[in-house]
């Protein structure tokens, strides 16, 4: 059993939200849908909380009203091992979103994401203080993180 659960506030986009995120990481699934009783606080009949798996972790969706809006305080990293995940992970994510500086995004329903390659704390953790900062320049430039180009910078003489 997992200790730790995230829960997402959302005002009414719950499960459309888990619908959508379980279509974006493998090995994903719905486990339940719970719906506001005759005592409230929601509509009778409308969904209360969605518990969703992604990639092996649970979350779950509250639909609990306007009263808390997402921000940045709170982000999910997405670890990523080539430039193909990268890539597939930041245009699913922030499609209908909006990109941000240095890896993060924000989707479509306000959650922030870091898409993070592996090669990134490499490369900033490098023993040889030059490179390390060229990788941190060359990252602070990104909006999506481009393995590539942080080598290149890195390797630059």
């Amino acid at each position: 059993m997992q200790k730790i659960t995230p829960w997402l506030w959302f005002d009414t986009q719950g499960e459309e939200a888990a619908n959508f995120y379980i279509t974006v990481f493998e090995n994903s699934r719905i486990l339940d849908v719970a719906r506001y009783g005759a005592a409230g606080p929601g509509p009778e009949g409308a969904v209360m909380t969605v518990t969703f798996e992604l990639d092996g972790q649970n979350f779950v969706a509250l639909n609990g009203g306007p009263h808390f809006m997402f921000n940045e305080a709170i982000s999910f990293q997405v670890s990523c091992e080539t430039q193909d995940e990268v890539d597939y992970f930041w245009s699913k994510l922030s499609q209908g979103g909006e990109e941000g500086p240095c890896g993060w995004l924000k989707d479509r329903y306000g959650v922030s994401w870091q898409i993070v390659p592996t090669a990134l704390a490499e490369l900033v953790g490098d023993p040889d203080p030059e490179k390390s900062q060229e990788a941190m320049k060359a990252m602070l430039g990104m909006r999506k993180i481009d393995i590539e180009a942080l080598q290149r910078a890195v390797n630059q003489p």
